[in-house]
């Protein structure tokens, strides 16, 4: 992989930009993984099953007002539905909520169980594609780094993916990103992390503040 290294410095002159404010941020995901009750990690999880091909900033309202209303962990399907107007396929997001929250609290092979006893990020990962309407590996990826287990693992959506093809890492936009491609792409995005020596879960959030200006979740 070669490469193309003039836009490494404009890269560079947005970590120094960003540095400190991605650290904290990484720093509070790591906090939430380890001191967060179930029901914490439950609106992490939601908010990763909004923001597909929706603006996070809107999911992240939508998750804040729902809980704000103690929607999101005792809602009926027509209370979700009607707070998630702002969110793209808002029905079928509303039945991948309602399923999610059901799985999550039930019992010793709950969501949440599972997350606990995990110790593998790249096995909760897979856990999470199998068992999570919703999900897919961008998702589940996105979710283990807001809870601090996003050091070995890439959230593949389309600022990073852009990001990639710039620096040429890949030629191009994949067609579709099954888990043989996924992984293919994030090893490749691994040895670019190893290259510019900035981390897995740093460069994700830099990608994000050269694309959009800000450091988002």
């Amino acid at each position: 992989m070669k490469i193309n290294k003039k836009n490494i410095p404009k890269i560079k002159k947005v970590y120094l930009k960003f540095k400190e404010e991605i650290e904290s941020r990484l720093n509070s995901f790591k906090k939430i993984g380890k001191n967060a009750s179930p029901e914490e990690l439950f609106e992490e999880l939601a908010f990763c099953i909004l923001t597909p091909q929706s603006k996070a900033k809107l999911c992240c309202e939508a998750i804040i007002e729902m809980s704000k209303k103690n929607i999101l962990l005792k809602g009926t399907r027509k209370e979700i539905n009607k707070e998630l107007q702002k969110v793209r396929f808002k029905n079928n997001k509303t039945e991948y909520l309602f399923s999610a929250r059901n799985k999550f609290f039930c019992g010793n092979n709950s969501i949440y169980s599972n997350i606990k006893k995990t110790k593998n990020p790249k096995e909760l990962r897979e856990y999470l594609v199998k068992n999570v309407k919703g999900i897919g590996w961008k998702e589940a990826s996105h979710f283990l780094r807001n809870i601090g287990f996003g050091a070995d693992i890439a959230i593949l959506d389309r600022h990073i993916i852009r990001n990639l093809i710039e620096l040429k890492v890949i030629e191009e936009y994949p067609k579709n990103l099954s888990e043989k491609k996924y992984k293919e792409i994030e090893n490749k995005m691994k040895k670019l992390s190893k290259d510019l020596d900035i981390p897995m879960d740093t460069l994700d959030l830099l990608f994000w503040a050269k694309e959009t200006g800000e450091v988002l979740k």
